[in-house]
């Protein structure tokens, strides 16, 4: 088949003939400025979904920490409580 080939210099000359027919020459800028523009927000939509794992991340490391700190601290207290209740 002669479009699997798309290396063919002749192939690629159908295939613009083709679109400029289909679409014609005013049209065709103005579908790449809304590919473009799409391609962009796209991009932006996958950095703010991104940021916003960070965002997570973060948000639960901080938890985590604060989790830590609290049953490192309780678990200070009742070693201190247990060595001033230990029969001597």
């Amino acid at each position: 088949m002669v479009l699997a080939n798309f290396t063919n210099p002749t192939v690629i000359i159908m295939v613009v003939v083709l679109v400029l027919l289909l679409f014609g020459g005013n049209k065709i800028p103005e579908m790449m400025r809304g590919l473009g523009s799409g391609m962009k927000e796209f991009k932006r939509g996958m950095n703010d979904n991104d940021d916003e794992l960070d965002r997570d991340a973060r948000a639960r490391e901080e938890k985590e920490k604060a989790v830590r700190a609290r049953v490192e601290e309780e678990m200070r207290r009742e070693e201190e409580e247990r060595k001033r209740n230990k029969p001597q």
